[in-house]
């Protein structure tokens, strides 16, 4: 296993992160057991990855509790980095969603309790809060790092200039910055390279990709001809979206090309290909399986040619114009203008000055 440093700090993590939205999930997303929780995590430990990353939203904190009783036994969490999330609804009071340092501070210590443990290794801000200051959000996250509950903070679906703006927060406060992004980024879906990639190499920020195989669409199972009947697709997820699909199968066909010629499957080779990308520090994988684990795993031993990067790099090129996935909040939220479930193409209304 490679390891990396996350952006600028001292901070290093293996290439390759374990997601955990499974856990105690449902069949949607893929429903993971104690049991098989953490075995999982072993495995994943023995191969050398050192970051698990979850959040309090998923499956309500049940995702939380899991790694946290998984950590617990003999001596694992010496053994793990903890990245978490903070943003959505977690109740139904007022104060129990958003960026504020009341919500912030809240989820932090609620999140400790679940995880069983004293320090947060990664706190991450799920998503932009639009209502919020940027600067009570940045300085109640520096207030965790200075009583010794997080280590470290970072950002998750931002747009460039939500970083901006929060890294220019910290600078004037000299408070602690976000040392990485976790954001959405595949052969499929390369938009992050026209903003989000170049902020991060400019700022030092380490990336941090999820749903590395677009749900799975990646792996090389699913083709024009059919797939699998089970999976997040075919469950319904909306996430991450598809707005063209003889694209999607355009690229899928290479994939699978490159994937049989090489004797891996296909998922190895998007991994991969994702791995040797400027700016990328780790790829978060998931499975619902320890086989699908397994074949996640040894995408971190892939090394592609150039020939076959130049392949994949043709048929998965961006397009001029694009969807504008990343969710933006604006002022206009207080009046019930915009749709918080899911915001379309790009519009002059989403910026705030």
């Amino acid at each position: 296993m490679e390891y990396r440093y996350l952006g600028q700090s001292g901070l290093k993590v293996s290439t390759l992160t374990m997601g955990t939205m499974t856990f105690g999930g449902s069949e949607k997303v893929g429903h993971t057991e104690q049991a098989d929780a953490t075995r999982q995590i072993d495995m994943c430990l023995d191969a050398g990855i050192n970051l698990l990353d979850t959040a309090n939203i998923y499956n309500a904190g049940v995702s939380e509790e899991m790694i946290g009783v998984a950590l617990a036994e003999n001596g694992r969490r010496q053994k793990a980095l903890v990245a978490t999330k903070v943003r959505f609804k977690m109740g139904e009071g007022p104060n129990e969603i958003g960026l504020s340092r009341h919500h912030i501070i809240a989820e932090a210590e609620a999140s400790l309790r679940r995880l069983k443990t004293d320090v947060i290794d990664l706190y991450q801000v799920h998503e932009w809060d639009g209502m919020t200051p940027i600067e009570e959000t940045m300085e109640a996250l520096d207030t965790l790092i200075k009583r010794g509950l997080v280590r470290y903070i970072g950002c998750s679906n931002y747009s460039g200039w939500h970083i901006s703006k929060a890294l220019a927060a910290a600078r004037e406060r000299r408070g602690e910055r976000f040392i990485s992004q976790q954001i959405h980024y595949t052969l499929h879906s390369r938009e992050a390279e026209y903003e989000l990639v170049p902020i991060s190499q400019d700022q030092g920020l380490g990336i941090l990709v999820w749903s590395p195989l677009a749900g799975g669409l990646l792996s090389g199972k699913y083709r024009r001809d059919g797939g699998p009947e089970t999976g997040r697709h075919v469950g319904g997820s909306r996430e991450p979206p598809v707005y063209d699909w003889n694209r999607l199968y355009d690229i899928i066909d290479v994939i699978v090309a490159i994937a049989e010629g090489r004797g891996v499957s296909g998922a190895q080779v998007a991994l991969a290909w994702l791995l040797g990308r400027p700016g990328v520090t780790s790829v978060i994988i998931g499975g619902r399986s320890a086989a699908q684990f397994e074949d996640n795993l040894a995408a971190a031993e892939l090394r592609l040619s150039a020939e076959e990067r130049a392949r994949l790099d043709a048929v998965s090129q961006p397009p001029l114009l694009y969807p504008y996935w990343h969710q933006s909040f604006t002022a206009q939220d207080r009046l019930g203008k915009i749709d918080l479930d899911l915001i379309g193409p790009y519009t002059e209304d989403m910026t705030r000055g």
